[in-house]
């Protein structure tokens, strides 16, 4: 009999969770345009929306606040962060920033020229609006296998290295200042990119003078799954296996509110000597002095902290764990979701658990309204709102994936509350045929699924007939 485990970590304090009943329940999605972005945080019973920020920060973390050093210029808890930033992740140089699009704004406008072309393994919205305001074209060149949102690959977040050396070969190596890599793949469904690809992908763009920047913002949830999934890598630590993945790369942006366990932060990190050099002169028209970036001397002390913490093996199992433990139950239920679940999220597949509602009626963003009226837990839209619209055509962008995600926050919520979301999807479920689709009656003209309205596609108004 295999034996249970219980998380590492013992509750020292609780925040109680407001509980609105139906009516209320619908009286706040109808306020919030049926999006859940706008839904008030007390009116959400589990909020699943991001993990993001979203961290209860350990008890360590919490005393560093009290020591946080608030000096404008050389504070003592930056040099704190930069050494957590060069110990774990081994890059030399390193930018403070206020959260990890800081970082992309500032690596876009450093690297990026008219007309260049940034290829990534499946596009994250800020990084790609980022790359489309300095006026570069993303390329998307993830293998297939990303795309199907069925099908049990161990690294579904792989650059195609065909594609990628087609996209050289088509536009010239000159024109592509960056390969972005994402670790792991947030739209793919929290999907890895094992060592040998990372490796392999290295080895093409040093032969062509191209950098490899990533988007480390869940880097030990991507080394763990190569722990279990890469055989050499079987019996090493963590902490190992990130160092090795990092070394693949000339930089990275970071959202320390995700695999840094802290609610605020970021930075931008390099080995290159000259764009350290432009970046830290960059950061102070935008973000701060290089020695704070946008963040308070108690956030850098509790990052820094964090960095550490997020490497403990005991702590990276859980987490990955209690993702698996709600994803397993989805499956086991018969819910489509996306195979094989991922690191931070459980997706679920809109257009399979809705197949009577076409793509441009808004499936994704549908369920998610469904799901909070159903029982108050606040998930995400990720599928035709997030992809936004083509900067040439002006169409909207279809992607092959209509997903909604069931974003878990780092040491907040114990299985019992899985338990409550896992009922809720499958109550839906089994009433899938009453939900209808959704209509946009305002669309802002960037990132649009943050304030996006929407209303239902049905004569009463009502999200379920």
């Amino acid at each position: 009999m295999k034996k249970r485990t219980a998380e590492p970590f013992k509750i020292k304090a609780v925040e109680t969770l407001k509980m609105l009943n139906d009516e209320e329940r619908k009286q706040a999605l109808e306020k919030a345009g049926f999006n859940t972005f706008l839904i008030d945080s007390e009116d959400v019973y589990i909020d699943l929306l991001t993990d993001s920020g979203t961290t209860a920060m350990s008890d360590k973390q919490w005393g560093a606040l009290m020591v946080g050093d608030e000096a404008y210029a050389g504070s003592k808890s930056w040099y704190k962060l930069e050494k957590a930033v060069k110990d774990i992740y081994g890059y030399k140089y390193v930018i403070p920033t206020h959260q990890g699009r800081g970082a992309e704004n500032l690596l876009s406008q450093l690297m990026i020229n008219e007309g260049d072309y940034v290829p990534g393994n499946m596009y994250f919205t800020t990084t790609r609006a980022h790359q489309e305001l300095n006026g570069a074209t993303f390329v998307d060149v993830i293998i297939d296998e990303a795309h199907d949102s069925l099908l049990d690959h161990p690294f579904k977040g792989n650059v195609d290295l065909i594609k990628f050396q087609k996209l050289i070969d088509d536009v010239g190596a000159e024109k592509i200042p960056y390969l972005c890599l994402a670790v792991t793949v947030n739209l793919a469904g929290g999907q890895p990119v094992s060592m040998k690809n990372m490796r392999e992908v290295y080895e093409i763009c040093q032969q062509n003078k191209i950098s490899v920047m990533l988007d480390a913002t869940r880097c030990v949830e991507n080394a763990y799954f190569i722990k279990e999934r890469e055989d050499a890598y079987a019996d090493k630590s963590v902490k190992d296996i990130l160092k090795e993945m990092l070394s693949y790369s000339d930089g990275c942006t970071m959202s320390g509110k995700k695999d840094c366990l802290v609610n605020i932060g970021g930075f931008l990190a390099m080995n290159e000597e000259e764009l350290y050099t432009r970046a830290r002169e960059m950061v102070v028209l935008y973000e701060g002095m290089p020695s704070y970036g946008g963040l308070s001397g108690r956030d850098m002390e509790a990052m820094a902290l964090g960095i550490y913490e997020s490497i403990d093996d005991n702590y990276i199992s859980h987490r990955i764990g209690q993702v698996r433990y709600l994803g397993q139950q989805l499956i086991d239920a018969g819910i489509p979701v996306v195979k094989p679940i991922g690191g931070h999220a459980v997706f679920l597949d809109a257009k399979k658990f809705l197949p009577h509602i076409k793509q441009e009626e808004l499936p994704a963003q549908a369920l998610a309204a469904a799901l909070y009226l159903d029982s108050g837990v606040r998930a995400m839209e990720r599928g035709i709102v997030s992809a936004g619209r083509n900067k040439v055509t002006g169409e909207n962008n279809v992607p092959k994936l209509e997903l909604v995600r069931l974003t878990i926050p780092r040491r907040v919520y114990t299985n019992n509350h899985m338990d409550v979301v896992c009922d809720s999807i499958i109550s839906l479920y089994e009433k899938r045929e009453q939900i209808v689709g959704l209509k946009m009656v305002y669309e802002p003209p960037t990132l649009r699924f943050f304030n996006a309205r929407f209303t239902p596609l049905s004569v009463n108004g009502e999200l379920m007939s």
